[in-house]
């Protein structure tokens, strides 16, 4: 049987595949996106051109920091374990600790004043 996958275009112009199916007929599914047959190996997720794990055509794309976050990351490291102009090892700049306000004293309260008159009782 043949395999048809869908393909969708995302924003910046890659083709990933969104949906596989297998279809008995001789003819394509009918559906509103793109689709055209691929090999056994695809998987749904896979883009056109990925590097990780690429059959016929259509790969996952690499995973982890693109180039230009990994240089800043480094250049970050560096600038925290450089040595100061003054010959130690700059530290890194801290936060102050908030310093939490004094407590509050309350105020006691007014002892009720007796009554002048007596109860009765009964």
């Amino acid at each position: 049987m043949p395999r048809y996958a869908t393909i969708v275009t995302a924003d910046d112009g890659t083709e990933i595949v969104s949906a596989i199916g297998e279809f008995e007929s001789a003819s394509l599914p009918l559906s509103s996106g793109r689709i055209e047959q691929v090999a056994p190996g695809v998987r749904i997720g896979m883009v056109r051109g990925g590097m990780v794990d690429a059959v016929a055509g259509f790969g996952f794309p690499r995973q982890g920091p693109s180039p230009s976050a990994a240089r800043v990351a480094i250049a970050t490291l560096e600038a925290m374990t450089a040595p100061a102009a003054d010959g130690e090892p700059a530290r890194p700049a801290r936060a102050k600790p908030r310093r939490k306000p004094a407590r509050k004293v309350r105020k006691a309260k007014a002892a009720k004043a007796a009554s002048s008159v007596p109860a009765a009782h009964g």
